[in-house]
């Protein structure tokens, strides 16, 4: 499908500027597997790479603007690279070419070399899905800025930058896992990420297995959902069990330590807590079933402590668990909408997919998208020539 994608923005590009790119780059979205709500704990997560991406073919132009034109939105946006600093956390109107700009603002004032360029920007990563698109989006931004400059590629560095352009420019709090497997990620792989150290293990999942994306066709708005509130309750609760993040509190800790703590953030505790444990050993496992029954405990903990699940999404986890072939199933992503996860043979995906997509319409009148989906490789740079 990426394939497509590329020959249709090297298409635009030469239809809206007459001549091929300069640059193409993509960043990919992300799948996590296991470890939600866990990345701003400091705690660990299992994402992938998928294979599909946000791509941007574009060109320098000598000053100091971007233009930018969305085939997805049917919308072209410019904007000043001068006077960023004084545009942040302030803008209302908060489209898609917002987080252009805020990562555009934190690679500025992180000293990185802003030059102007003009382009066109499209996906096929769903918009609010759960899978990243957002990310996608920043870390596509800063490849094609850092390239067009000439400075070099640091994933975590610009990971970070991602995150910053999030939480400070769209008001998004976030962790830092999205920007870093779209940044970092390895194909064929998914990758352990320590959030509080940014070290990155790569690992093979289970032998004769294929992990499939079930988007439930609902969606939800981050930035006025109630994440927010769920990141405090757990600052909160590592503020009164006396330790700097949740990371640093193991199971026993907790059950030793969390009577005191006001119902709803001991719920909000014990989901990150246990989900750090079911994380680091999903990571290690080579078993099917037993990374399935981590997945499936993920999912438990999700909708009853962290209560971020929806009764579309634990449909769509039901559904996927009584139909042959799968080992587990999990929302994935912040939750209140968006996709659920399952790991299933590999040799079952196509089955599993068409039976899992009529029991859910048949359930809700809601037509899902399923696919299947290997590990890709992180933000790229692609060859730039005419579309084929």
């Amino acid at each position: 499908m990426s394939i497509d994608l590329r020959s249709r923005v090297l298409a635009a590009f030469h239809e809206t500027y007459g001549d091929a790119p300069s640059l193409l780059v993509r960043a990919p979205g992300r799948v996590n597997l296991i470890g939600e709500h866990t990345d701003y704990n400091d705690g660990f997560v299992l994402p992938l790479a998928i294979e599909r991406a946000v791509w941007i073919a574009l060109r320098p132009t000598g000053d100091a603007r971007v233009r930018l034109r969305s085939l997805d939105f049917g919308d072209t946006r410019e904007a000043g690279l001068e006077g960023l600093e004084a545009l942040a956390g302030r803008v209302e109107d908060m489209s898609w070419f917002e987080y252009v700009r805020g990562s555009l603002w934190t690679l500025g004032r992180s000293g990185g070399r802003l030059d102007g360029w003009e382009g066109v920007v499209a996906g096929d990563v769903p918009v609010g899905a759960g899978l990243s698109s957002s990310a996608a989006l920043e870390i596509a931004t800063l490849r094609a800025a850092t390239a067009l400059s000439g400075e070099p590629w640091n994933a975590g560095v610009m990971a970070k930058l991602g995150q910053e352009a999030e939480n400070r420019w769209v008001g998004m709090n976030c962790g830092i896992m999205d920007q870093m497997i779209s940044a970092g990620g390895r194909a064929g792989h998914a990758l352990l990420i320590d959030c509080r150290t940014l070290e990155t293990s790569s690992v093979t999942l289970p032998a004769g297995t294929a992990v499939v994306v079930m988007d439930t066709a609902t969606r939800r708005g981050l930035v006025d959902s109630e994440y927010n509130e769920r990141r405090s309750s757990c600052e909160e609760a590592a503020r009164l069990l006396g330790v700097k993040a949740l990371r640093d509190v193991s199971v026993a800790d907790f059950e030793e330590g969390a009577g005191d703590l006001p119902p709803t953030i001991r719920r909000r505790a014990r989901h990150v807590v246990t989900e750090n444990g079911r994380t680091l050993e999903a990571a290690g496992t080579c078993e099917p079933d037993r990374l399935g029954e981590l997945m499936d405990e993920s999912h438990r903990s999700l909708r009853d402590d962290f209560e971020v699940s929806t009764t579309r999404l634990d449909l769509m986890v039901e559904i996927a668990r009584q139909t042959d072939g799968c080992f587990g199933a999990r929302m994935t992503g912040a939750g209140f909408g968006g996709c659920a996860v399952a790991l299933v043979e590999a040799g079952s995906s196509d089955g599993f997919t068409a039976t899992v997509s009529r029991r859910y319409a048949e359930r809700t009148g809601l037509e899902p998208m399923l696919f299947a989906t290997t590990a890709a490789d992180g933000a790229t740079i692609e060859p730039s020539g005419s579309p084929s």
